[in-house]
This record gives C-alpha cells, structure tokens and sequence, in this order.
C-alpha cells in the first residue's frame, strides 16, 4: 500500500463524517450558533492553541524524524494560533479541549499518532475551506487572505504526514493501527460536531 492509497482509505472510510465537518453547519456547531465574525475568529484560536499544544508535546516526547516533524507542525500551529488571535485583537485560552485533540492526546506509539495527525489534517482541510467561505461571504478580503494564509500549510502537514506513516510503518499491522487512529481523530471530530447540533436542536445530517 502506498501512502496516497492508505489516504484515499482514510477519506473513502470517513467519507461522511468529512462531508458534514465541511459543510456550512459545522461552524453553527463551533460557535454555539453565534455565526459572527468575532465568534468564528475565537473558536478558530482555540482549536489552533489546542492543536499547537497537542504537537508540541508529542514533539518533546518523541525522537528522530518523528520528533522534528511534530515540533515543526507545533510552530506552524503556533503561527496559526498567533494570526488568529491577532486577527480577532486578543490572546484566548482553550476553555475546552477539542474532542479531537483529547483523541490525540491519548495515542501514546508513534504510529498511532502519525495516523492521528494525518486524521486532524483532512479534518482541518475541510472545516477550514468553510472558513474561508465564511470570510469570502462577510466581504473581509483581508481577514480571508490571512485565513487562507494559514490553511496554505495544510497542504505539508499531509506531506509530512504521509511520511511520517511510510517510515514508521513496517507491517500491515502497522498501518491497521495508524488507520484506526486516523478514523478515530475523524470520528471524534464529527461526533463532538453531531453532539453540538442536536444539543440546539439541530438535525447535524443534512449537508447544507
């Protein structure tokens, strides 16, 4: 199995949760319902603090390429946190962990975690083209430039990812572990969104 076919795996095995994570009701879920500029600007600083602290410390817990890369998506992560918070004018804490950076934070084997990040970053790639829209949708070109700034890094984090996978995994065996941890990231993922949703009062099925 190749690194691309082990992704189309993750994306066809998730193909729904991934939908419904980059449609439009995904930052209804994020905000509380409070889709306005400063409250989609918040959620998005507290999800990357989270992310960069997540990183961070797998990258002081592991050694070799693994290490490097989880310390060198951690400062992207920071980066991301700091446009953020600049963007929305102040430093916000995370008052909740994510449920997929609670996930992460419990995969201890490098594997488990390489599959982790890979799940966090197509997650990433679809609730952040929502931002974007959002931003596009608000008339904000600035604050869209910025936002799609931010989202242009993606792209290697699943570079770094897919590489990461490749020399640490040996055996199918492996693989089987770094995919479920990649689907569970997903998971974990869409049912805090579903849990949000039906909280309000909302149907989290239909696409919108």
């Amino acid at each position: 199995m190749t690194t691309e076919e082990f992704a189309d795996r993750i994306r066809e095995d998730n193909r729904t949760a991934l939908s419904r994570l980059g449609s439009s009701k995904a930052l209804y879920a994020d905000t509380g319902g409070d889709i306005e500029r400063d409250t989609v600007l918040r959620a998005t600083a507290e999800a990357e603090r989270a992310a960069w602290e997540t990183y961070e410390g797998w990258g002081e817990d592991e050694d070799g390429d693994a290490g490097e890369t989880f310390a060198a998506v951690a400062e992207e992560e920071q980066e991301h946190y700091e446009l953020v918070s600049e963007l929305l004018g102040e430093d916000v804490t995370v008052s909740e962990v994510p449920a997929i950076q609670q996930f992460l934070r419990e995969q201890e084997s490098t594997v488990e975690r390489a599959g982790g990040f890979l799940g966090r970053t197509l997650a990433a790639e679809r609730s952040k083209d929502q931002l974007v829209g959002f931003f596009v949708g608000q008339a904000d070109p600035t604050t869209t430039g910025k936002i799609r700034e931010m989202n242009s890094d993606l792209e290697g984090q699943l570079d770094r990812a897919l590489s990461l996978l490749d020399s640490c995994c040996e055996r199918d065996e492996d693989w089987d572990r770094a995919a479920d941890a990649a689907s569970g990231a997903i998971q974990a993922a869409y049912e805090e969104y579903t849990d949000r949703l039906e909280g309000m009062g909302v149907n989290p099925k239909p696409v919108c």
